[in-house]
Parts: structure tokens; C-alpha cells; sequence
């Protein structure tokens, strides 16, 4: 790939990223398949720009939020450069919200496992103990 002075590459390969992020190259071209990166060709060469590297950037970030692959479509693909992003933003909000109200159930759920899995491990203790056994 050709580097410019900077430490800035003006491209990248699908390994680069792959390396770079910590993922596959199946990954890339997973997300490349979903329409959410579009790289240039050169043959069969992928040709990754800055903003296609920005993008994967944000979506394995909205990955790790725990948005779906849609929902940081969505948000990625509200921006525009020069603008407030004031939508985008709101969008990004509210996908955090539900993702928070979403992690609190699955909290509350844990937590009355857990008390449940103490209960029965008590209760099984004690059948223990009345039977002579230990």
C-alpha cells in the first residue's frame, strides 16, 4: 500500500485493519457483505480509505455498546460532515438507553438466578445433613 509522509495512511489493506482491530478478515468482509463498508477494488484487492477504517472503528464500538449491526448502520450513516449531527446524536442516545434497559432486565434476571441457584444448594445441603450424609 502506498503511505503518504504522515504516520497517516491515505489506504489500507483487509489485513492491516484485521490486524489493527483485532479481528478477522472474515469479520471485514462480513460487514463488507452487509453493505456496511465498501471498499475500493484493485482486482481482487480490497482498498480500505480513512473513512472506511472511521467506520469499522465505529462499528465494532457499537458492537461492544451492544447496538445490532443495523442500529450502527443507522447511526453511521447519519452523518454528515460539517453538520451538528443533532439526529445522529439523539439516535445514538436512545440506542444506549435500550441497550442499558435491556442490560438491567438481563441484571435483575442474573441476580434472581443466582438467589435461586443459592436456595436450591441450601436446600440440598440440608437434605444432606437430616439424611446423615455430608
Amino acid at each position: 500500500m502506498v503511505k503518504p509522509t504522515s504516520d497517516i495512511a491515505s489506504e489500507y489493506s483487509i489485513s492491516q485493519l484485521a490486524k489493527e482491530f483485532e479481528i478477522t478478515p472474515r469479520s471485514i468482509r462480513h460487514y463488507e457483505d452487509m453493505g456496511l463498508l465498501s471498499p475500493a477494488r484493485r482486482g481482487q484487492t480490497r482498498v480500505y480509505t480513512p473513512a472506511d477504517r472511521t467506520r469499522l472503528r465505529l462499528i465494532l464500538r457499537g458492537k461492544r455498546l451492544g447496538l445490532t449491526l443495523e442500529d450502527s448502520r443507522e447511526i453511521i450513516d447519519m452523518y454528515e460532515p460539517g453538520k451538528t449531527n443533532v439526529d445522529q446524536l439523539k439516535k445514538l442516545i436512545d440506542a444506549i438507553q435500550q441497550q442499558r434497559i435491556k442490560l438491567n432486565r438481563q441484571l435483575d434476571d442474573i441476580s434472581k438466578l443466582l438467589k435461586d441457584l443459592n436456595q436450591a444448594e441450601t436446600d440440598c445441603i440440608e437434605a444432606l445433613k437430616s439424611s446423615g450424609k455430608k
